[in-house]
């Protein structure tokens, strides 16, 4: 069963945060993300929610954990510990 990781923080500098985001494509690639959004929240631009897709929640698990996650979290300019939570995909519906 496939599983979404979400992950919300605020950070000091979007531009300088998303900048660091894409310059980890290839980990992402690498722990097996298949499909990934970033979202801004509509009040507080800096504060931002970001969802990757995995085929089970173990490789999930392992992304979240990972080194290079980490060091990038700690260059990114967060403010604060990120929230994180998973959950096992059960119905996608597009209209």
């Amino acid at each position: 069963m496939a599983t979404t990781l979400f992950v919300k923080h605020t950070v000091s500098d979007y531009e300088n945060w998303k900048r660091l985001y894409d310059g980890l494509r290839p980990v992402r690639k690498e722990f097996g993300v298949s499909q990934a959004s970033v979202h801004r929240d509509s009040h507080e631009s800096n504060t931002i929610v970001i969802t990757h897709r995995f085929n089970d929640a173990p490789t999930a698990m392992a992304f979240a954990n990972s080194d290079a996650l980490k060091s990038a979290m700690g260059n990114a300019g967060l403010l604060g510990p990120p929230e994180m939570w998973f959950a096992d995909d059960v119905e996608q519906t597009t209209f």
